[in-house]
């Protein structure tokens, strides 16, 4: 997938309204008035929104005499899913980096590691301090 087409996905989503729109889309075609119904905004705005949606690739809209249904078009949300995926591993990365962290500073703290002691036994794996109403 080319950049540029990313990009106007990513733009396409950007707004609150065409998200709601491709949210009703997602359970079937819809004419424009049906897309129109839920939104306080005139049709006008409504179309410039749909025309939003199908330069990036999100909708079709095809012509049944003189009824113009809408409809998903998956492919560029595969794309962005795509995308975002890749980063997938940095993330999981880094939450490993975390977890043994957290791991050392229990062992630090001379906490049996998680999965050990009495944290197996339902009990708190953290020792708590006493608040100073508790003392």
């Amino acid at each position: 997938m080319q950049t540029d087409s990313l990009s106007a996905t990513f733009a396409a989503l950007s707004d609150p309204t065409r998200r709601a729109i491709l949210a009703r889309l997602a359970s079937g075609e819809a004419s424009v008035t049906e897309l129109a119904e839920p939104f306080d905004i005139s049709m006008p705005a409504v179309t410039k929104h749909l025309k939003v949606l199908e330069r990036a690739g999100l909708i079709s809209r095809g012509r049944a005499a003189q009824w113009r249904p809408c409809r998903l078009k998956a492919q560029p949300l595969r794309d962005v899913a795509d995308w975002v995926g890749q980063y997938r591993q940095f993330w999981e990365q880094s939450f490993d980096r975390l977890d043994a962290y957290l791991r050392e500073l229990r062992v630090k703290q001379g906490d049996p590691p998680a999965g050990e002691g009495s944290a197996s036994r339902g009990e708190p794996t953290w020792k708590e301090k006493p608040h100073d109403s508790e003392k």
